[in-house]
């Protein structure tokens, strides 16, 4: 800032701009769940200050980023007030390098002052990206060639929003000399209202995801050994729908299907669920109707929409061996083809009261193994690229009160009296449908039966 230049600076302009800019970032909104990330009308702001008041004066409005109002530590509010400071500055350079002057725009400088201004936009948003990028590397939230867990598709959406706001400030700037300190009033009342119906709608999105995760725990009470897994499974179904490039809001659907793709085990006895022994043929019959009983207890929430499908299909086969309806094929569901990954990598990744867990490696070689006939190829390779980019994390359960099996064979953990239900042991039928929590692994199983896929 010492560099300057000075010139075109209005210090009433100035002030004036300033204190609308602190007020603008302490309203900041996070409109995306699941990341702590936002955006507010300061950006718009900030852009304004480039033509109003050059680059200098734009650094100046941008590090009043320190006094906004809202609970922060001194060093968060140093670091916002540095880059938004440098991010303006920045912008006010290229502005002025192709030829934009500073100033309350008049009439006869458009269309000439649109190009200088989308560069100085685009210029803010790559020197708040980069230094961003660079506070996450720093605090070690990612790292070149690790497997890191940061979703990057919400902060883009958050960023480009951002842009949206900004290309506003050649509205505020233009009928700021006409109306003054009104002018961005005029150009952001409608964007405030819009704001507020996006906040209430992201709390009506919380509430309902609070719902769901209180009717998976009412289902994980009746199994010491599948606590956690509904939303294991929602995160890996979210996972694939991701990799497959689904949009968020359609990701978001899935991931209801997997916290609820269990729901109807309420209605089966906790006796049969925690049965380590073979299951009778009621017993069986029992388990299999948990599907649709499942589609029965939430049909009637409207705003699971596809969820539905996954809940209700989630045993399906490809090969037409699953249940509830026996579908074949392309004839399954998406959502319920997703959710069946999800669920039995899971299982196999997570301790039984028969067996160990897999090691992610063993539980990927088994659902590539069941590819084509249990599950669709499509969702298998897209979890596959999702773990090896983003890694997965196992439940904490390292053996079942007072362990009965051994580590003599790796890849066959079965638990000596438990029942091998890869093999179809505990089922009636000739060719039965495994489950993911019922699944014990063998080797020495058929070369038609299914490790994966079985869950009471």
């Amino acid at each position: 800032m010492l560099i300057g230049p000075y010139s075109g600076i209005d210090l009433q302009t100035l002030v004036l701009v300033a204190i609308l800019f602190v007020v603008a970032e302490s309203i900041s909104t996070a409109v995306l769940k699941g990341v702590r990330a936002g955006i507010s009308p300061s950006s718009a702001v900030s852009l304004a200050a480039v033509v109003l008041v050059g680059p200098v004066g734009a650094a100046v409005v941008g590090f009043a980023s320190c006094l906004t109002i809202r609970r922060m530590d001194l060093v968060k509010r140093a670091f916002n007030g540095a880059q938004f400071a440098l991010a303006a500055y920045a912008a006010g350079h290229v502005y002025l390098l192709l030829g934009g002057t500073v100033g309350e725009p008049g009439r006869e400088d458009f269309p000439a002052v649109v190009l200088p201004y989308v560069a100085a936009v685009l210029t803010h948003s790559l020197v708040n990206s980069v230094l961003i990028g660079t506070l996450m590397w720093a605090l070690g939230v990612v790292r070149p060639g690790s497997r890191s867990r940061l979703h990057w598709r919400p902060l883009v959406a958050v960023e480009l929003s951002s842009m949206g706001y900004q290309m506003l400030g050649l509205a505020i700037a233009a009928v700021w000399g006409g109306v003054g300190l009104v002018a961005p009033l005029l150009v952001l009342l409608p964007l405030f209202i819009a704001r507020w119906t996006f906040a209430q709608q992201l709390d009506e999105a919380r509430a309902h995801e609070a719902t769901l995760a209180t009717l998976c725990q009412a289902v994980e009470t009746k199994d010491y050994y599948t606590r956690g897994h509904c939303m294991r499974v929602a995160e890996g179904a979210a996972m694939i729908a991701r990799e497959l490039g689904m949009p968020a809001e359609r990701v978001q659907k899935i991931r209801y299907a997997g916290m609820l793709h269990d729901i109807g085990k309420l209605g089966v006895p906790t006796k049969v669920l925690q049965k380590t022994g073979k299951l009778t043929d009621d017993e069986y019959a029992a388990i299999k109707l948990h599907p649709t009983r499942g589609y029965e207890i939430v049909r009637e929430i409207s705003f699971l929409d596809e969820a539905l499908a996954g809940i209700r299909h989630h045993h399906e086969r490809l090969d037409g061996r699953g249940y509830p309806m026996g579908l074949v094929g392309m004839e399954i569901p998406e959502s319920a083809r997703i959710i069946s990954v999800a669920d039995v990598f899971d299982c196999l990744t997570s301790t039984r009261s028969y067996r160990q867990a897999w090691s992610a490696e063993d539980a990927i070689a088994e659902l590539r193994a069941c590819a084509g006939t249990q599950f669709d190829p499509r969702m298998v390779e897209a979890l596959v690229r999702a773990v090896e980019r983003e890694g997965w994390e196992t439940p904490d359960i390292a053996e079942p009160p007072g362990g009965c099996y051994t580590e003599a064979d790796p890849t066959n953990r079965t638990c000596p009296g438990s029942v091998d239900t890869a093999a179809g042991d505990e089922a009636p039928a000739p060719a039965p449908v495994p489950e993911p929590e019922e699944e014990a692994a063998d080797t020495a199983a058929p070369a038609d039966a299914v490790t994966g896929g079985s869950e009471r």
